[in-house]
């Protein structure tokens, strides 16, 4: 799959209006992880070092339920913006209107406008042909580089393609080139690690997986769904009971496609779900009575890291335990460090994995990790994300 991009378009003297993913975290009106906000830089820095370009940026943050909240307001990743740019970044009052498109229209090459949160108003995840063209009037190209909602038929993000000259931004062209590749012909082995809680979120990735794949491995949470499966006793661990014929079914087909799939064989287990739970080692792969799974032990942990160091590819989605509990880390950290240490190409998607590379300080060690959670869960499934549909070449 191939996309245009911000270098097929000419924007000598042209207003962009620039989708960008600047839904970050925010705490006690500061911005707690920028990492968003830093990914888009490279393509807005392209577009404001083109001769006579000026950019009008556009973005939702958080869920606003009934119009404009000054909590979610935008204001906060514009001025971020003009910290890291070094240069002023206005703000427009909304995204729409007479008056943000006065200010749209008075850029002088080099300006960059940031509009108020497209999702103050309810025509924007509706899709709304009345709203994109509202929004189109900001702009005479259109960019999208917001791959966190690729996988959503927004107005601003799949409804605006369709009426001004589209192309994706650097950030996207990277996230369809790393997992385009994994799912078009990843080159074996190719091991697939696949965490979380639970099964019926990433049944629809293991599937897509099956064909590629040479070894998954199975961790967190949705393991226990999958020793259920296999007659082993799990003890309090999580289970979803109606994913049980689910899991049974898909280790039947790896097994006929000769595909390995590691399941844990020893544990990390505790009296109780909680943080100060106290940890205790498992030898062996039944859950004593009583007892819940909360990480993957050793044995688990040198089976795996030995499929990952002969690897040529790998993809990590979901961690290994419950890593948010310091006392039930070390699975997904040694994981995390295993990835980090291949020689292989490695992807790390979805929201908790990429929270666990940060954390651990590896990112820089990974080829890619992805900015999209739920739209790198969905590319994985093999889906059409329509925000990169309409960008296609």
């Amino acid at each position: 799959m191939a996309v245009k991009t911000v270098k097929d378009i000419d924007l000598k003297n042209k207003r962009v209006l620039m989708r960008v993913d600047f839904n970050v975290p925010v705490k006690d009106g500061k911005i707690t992880d920028d990492t968003r906000i830093r990914e888009a830089l490279p393509t807005i820095t392209y577009i404001l070092e083109q001769p006579g370009a000026s950019l009008v940026l556009m973005s939702h943050l958080g869920r606003p339920k009934s119009g404009p909240a000054p909590e979610f307001s935008l204001k906060i990743t514009a001025d971020r913006l003009a910290e890291l740019l070094k240069k002023p970044v206005k703000m427009a009052p909304d995204c729409v209107g007479a008056e943000t498109e006065a200010m749209a229209k008075a850029l002088k090459p080099g300006d960059a406008l940031m509009l108020e949160n497209v999702r103050f108003h309810k025509e924007e995840t509706a899709n709304d042909p009345g709203f994109a063209k509202r929004l189109s009037a900001m702009g005479d190209v259109y960019v999208n580089d917001a791959f966190g909602t690729a996988h959503r038929a927004h107005a601003s993000t799949e409804g605006l393609a369709h009426l001004l000259p589209a192309a994706a931004g650097f950030l996207i062209e990277k996230e369809v080139k790393f997992f385009g590749d994994l799912l078009a012909n990843p080159e074996k082995p190719f091991v697939a690690i696949i965490g979380g809680a639970k099964v019926s979120t990433k049944i629809a990735v293991l599937e897509s997986l099956l064909p590629k794949a040479t070894t998954f491995i199975i961790g967190g949470g949705m393991a226990y769904t999958f020793l259920k499966a296999q007659g082993i006793e799990i003890g309090k661990s999580l289970v979803e009971n109606d994913f049980i014929p689910t899991a049974k079914e898909f280790l039947d087909k790896a097994n006929a496609a000769g595909v390995d799939v590691i399941l844990p064989v020893d544990h990390v287990v505790a009296d109780e779900f909680k943080e100060d739970a106290k940890p205790e080692p498992v030898d062996g792969r039944a859950v004593p009575a009583g007892k819940v799974a909360m990480d993957v032990g050793q044995k688990t942990l040198a089976l795996c890291k030995d499929k990952i160091a002969n690897a040529k590819n790998v993809v990590w989605n979901g961690p290994m335990g419950v890593f948010e509990f310091k006392a039930f880390a070390q699975g997904t950290l040694e994981i995390a460090q295993a990835v980090a240490g291949s020689s292989a190409v490695t992807v790390v998607g979805g929201g908790d994995s990429v929270a666990a590379v940060n954390q651990f300080g590896l990112k820089d060690k990974i080829d890619h990790v992805s900015t999209g959670g739920g739209a790198s869960l969905e590319f994985l499934e093999g889906k059409v994300l329509p925000g990169i549909k309409a960008l296609e070449k």
